[in-house]
């Protein structure tokens, strides 16, 4: 596990310390501290003094920085940082806000070069007086995801009047969006890690990271009102809407193994192409594009993001751990069937381990056994079939809009997200 630290005191003494050590050796922070704290007990004034010694060894959080900041200033310190970072000197986002991901010069075209904006937008919630919420948020939202969604509104803006102020809003609403979902989405499935880095539960606790989820859903809503378009805004609520009871009923039917692929493709429809369909067709309704390429593109992104749930869900099985920074088939032991699952079950209805790992017999062994047996077998390959359809569907609705650089940008995304290896 890789945990960031550096010598300040918005992670204090103790736990700047343990995080150095586990990411050095990597070992699990939280054990780390429990040894710490019964060595600091054992030794009283010693461990005292290695403590200070050990922090004042780490590395610093500026090349340029003092090393003798409050944690008022330090906090503010970074959050000035950040924002001098994303704005230019004549104060618009700078092109080099956030490193962007690779895809994103490969594959974005005419809008690569815009999606900083959304990056400066999305930053600019960190800039409130709290220090501690600002900290909670700059650790939330540090991360340069591939900006899937961000890219679809802008590239739909292409189709009509790119008004770039009102396209950013919308798409770092949507961006947004999404990640307090994944912040609930971790509380919820009480995980440690995303994608090799500690989660905001694992940071801050359950409590508090529920109600930073929520100040990100009411921060994703100041922006899409931004777009001042009564149909986006009511649209991304039916959106959130349908998120939620995706989520909802996934949580419900955990440990269930009644679902079927109907079931199943109704689930994730809500729960993540309903915000690629709402990216898509959004970002058309904000550049008043012709209505004729609203609906294309509304289905674009429905069977984009059915295609990516259902390539995420391959990946649980045949990703690379390290990459994906979760085990192999983490969301089956988790009690939620995907499709590689399903259809497994489908072939084995009488001697299923699934059915026996979620009657809790020899669980650990009967989960092993149907990841195996998953893995041997062509069920990933049939998985992969059925979002092939999918992105055959996205392409199909590309057919209807006007040839061009952003048309041909549409394509390239749904063909990276059916190669996507993480």
């Amino acid at each position: 596990m890789t945990v960031e630290t550096r010598r300040d005191l918005d992670h204090r003494v103790l736990g700047g310390v343990c995080a150095g050590i586990a990411t050095r050796y990597k070992y699990d922070v939280i054990g780390v501290r429990v040894v710490t704290v019964l060595l600091a007990v054992a030794t009283v004034g010693l461990g005292g003094f290695a403590y200070l010694a050990l922090w004042r060894f780490l590395p610093s959080a500026s090349a340029n920085s003092s090393d003798s900041a409050s944690a008022s200033s330090s906090v503010s310190a970074a959050a000035s940082s950040a924002t001098a970072a994303a704005m230019s000197e004549d104060g618009a986002p700078s092109a080099t806000a956030r490193p962007q991901a690779a895809p994103a010069l490969r594959l974005y075209g005419p809008i690569a070069d815009d999606l900083p904006r959304v990056d400066a937008m999305i930053d600019s919630l960190a800039d409130v007086e709290s220090t501690w919420l600002r900290g909670m948020l700059e650790a939330v939202l540090s991360g340069s995801g591939k900006r899937l969604r961000p890219a679809v509104v802008l590239l739909a803006g292409r189709f009509g009047n790119y008004d770039l102020e009102k396209l950013v809003a919308l798409a770092a609403s949507v961006e947004l969006l999404h990640t307090a979902t994944l912040v609930h989405d971790d509380v919820i499935d009480g995980a440690s890690e995303r994608r090799g880095e500690p989660t905001a539960g694992a940071l801050f606790g359950n409590a508090a990271s529920v109600m930073l989820g929520d100040y990100m859903f009411a921060g994703a809503a100041e922006f899409v009102a931004r777009t001042d378009n009564t149909r986006v805004v009511r649209n991304f609520a039916a959106t959130l809407r349908a998120m939620a009871n995706g989520e909802l009923t996934q949580d419900i039917s955990a440990f269930e193994y009644s679902e079927d692929v109907q079931q199943y493709l109704d689930r994730i429809a809500g729960k993540t192409a309903s915000l690629f369909a709402t990216a898509a067709e959004g970002g058309a309704i904000v550049a008043g594009a012709r209505e004729e390429y609203v609906d294309p593109l509304r289905r674009y992104g429905e069977s984009l993001g059915m295609a990516f749930q259902i390539i995420d869900d391959i990946l649980d099985f045949s990703g690379d751990p390290e990459e994906m920074g979760k085990p192999v088939g983490s969301d089956l032991q988790a009690g939620t069937l995907t499709l590689p699952t399903i259809l497994y079950m489908q072939r084995a209805p009488d001697d299923n381990p699934v059915k026996r790992a979620f009657n809790d017999e020899d669980a650990e062994q009967n989960f092993q056994r149907a990841i195996e047996e998953i893995l041997d077998t062509d069920i990933l390959e049939e998985s992969h079939r059925a979002a092939q359809r999918f992105g055959d569907l996205a392409h199909q609705a590309l057919r209807e809009l006007p040839e061009g650089e952003a048309r041909d940008a549409l394509a390239g995304i749904v063909d990276y997200v059916l190669e996507r290896r993480s």
